[in-house]
């Protein structure tokens, strides 16, 4: 190969343009290797600036998607109603993982998803996922880490599409209970989807006979569901069958009516220091509470004030009353004659005297 060739070769192929070699005999000077390095830096500028109007243009077309972070001080954002999870129930104890994470890692790592709002003086932007995120920082820069910063970045959404975004975010979190899930799913059916059940199971791309039955279990009211001890108690599945029970009203009465009683006892048992009763066992009692029978109440009898009993109700049914007058009693007529008129009253107050 001649020189002249392997010098323009060793140009185009340098990582830096080649220092003119030296001149030889009978060879003109360098030149020609100068030359030769000028045309291949012409060559990689052209390159550069080709590379960068290809980015340009990806980026332009969506292919390629420039994300911002942003560092924001959480009490300038608020939290998304429409998001499942209660942020009135996050606490120290069960962010307890992410704070050490937070501090362990020098920060937040993942960053929450926020859309900007308008007309709120007290807020720039609402999380839309990040609920907790949102709580670990708040509480590390309130307990001596003022500086932590939340992570986030931006997004553009409706109402319908930050529904959907929450929801698979949500969806892999174990900590968000079944009960604030169904109650989510229940609004965001009337908010997103106009009560139409399946077309929200097409865009969420769920199950609509799941998804039903979320929804039914978000039916079950408080006074209820207070008969757990925790919220994150309840499942889905086993809550289904309550729910089917309350469609009953006689027996959704007698649900209530357990349901206060139980309710009672968990508080007590909490004052106590004790553990709450599991949520099988409540879920057992509120679902056998239609078929226990009522207690047989105990016959009435008037007694003396001695203890001397005077007069028994035996039975009473649409045809009368049977009474029982104890004869060993010792009491004399007028005696037992305030003791029938103390009976009569009391079958009175019970609803089962007889009708004049």
């Amino acid at each position: 190969m001649a020189r002249k060739q392997k010098e323009y070769l060793a140009a185009l192929l340098a990582d830096e343009p080649a220092a003119p070699a030296a001149p030889e005999a009978g060879a003109p000077d360098g030149a020609a290797a100068a030359s030769f390095a000028d045309q291949r830096a012409e060559r990689m500028r052209g390159t550069t600036l080709l590379g960068r109007e290809s980015a340009l243009a990806r980026l332009a077309s969506g292919e390629v998607r420039q994300v911002t972070q942003l560092l924001l001080d959480p009490a300038r954002v608020r939290i998304w109603p429409g998001n499942a999870r209660v942020y009135a129930q996050l606490s120290e104890e069960n962010c307890r993982d992410l704070i050490d994470s937070i501090l362990a890692e020098g920060g937040q790592k993942v960053p929450a998803v926020v859309r900007r709002v308008e007309g709120d003086p007290a807020c720039d932007y609402e999380v839309i996922a990040g609920t907790r995120r949102h709580f670990a920082v708040s509480w590390l820069r309130a307990h001596s880490y003022p500086d932590v910063a939340f992570v986030a970045q931006a997004a553009v959404l409706d109402d319908e599409a930050a529904f959907r975004l929450a929801d698979l975010e949500n969806r892999a979190r174990k900590d968000v209970s079944d009960l604030e899930r169904a109650r989510n799913y229940a609004a965001a059916l009337t908010q997103h989807y106009g009560g139409q059940l399946t077309r929200m199971a097409e865009r969420l791309r769920l199950s609509k006979g799941w998804l039903s039955k979320m929804v039914k279990v978000a039916g079950i009211d408080d006074a209820v569901f207070a008969a757990f001890a925790s919220p994150a108690d309840v499942q889905l599945k086993p809550a289904y069958a309550l729910a089917q029970a309350l469609d009953h009203a006689g027996a959704a009465r007698a649900i209530r009516a357990m349901a206060g009683v139980i309710a009672a006892e968990q508080a007590d048992l909490r004052a106590g220091g004790n553990a709450p009763y599991p949520f099988a066992d409540v879920l057992r009692r509120l679902l056998d509470a239609p078929h226990a029978r009522a207690a047989k109440p105990e016959p009435y009898t008037h007694q003396l004030a001695d203890g001397r009993a005077t007069i028994s109700v035996l039975s009473h049914n649409r045809q009368g009353v049977t009474l029982r007058l104890h004869a060993g009693s010792g009491a004399d007529k007028e005696t037992l004659v305030n003791a029938f008129r103390a009976t009569l009253a009391h079958l009175d107050a019970a609803g089962i005297a007889p009708k004049k």
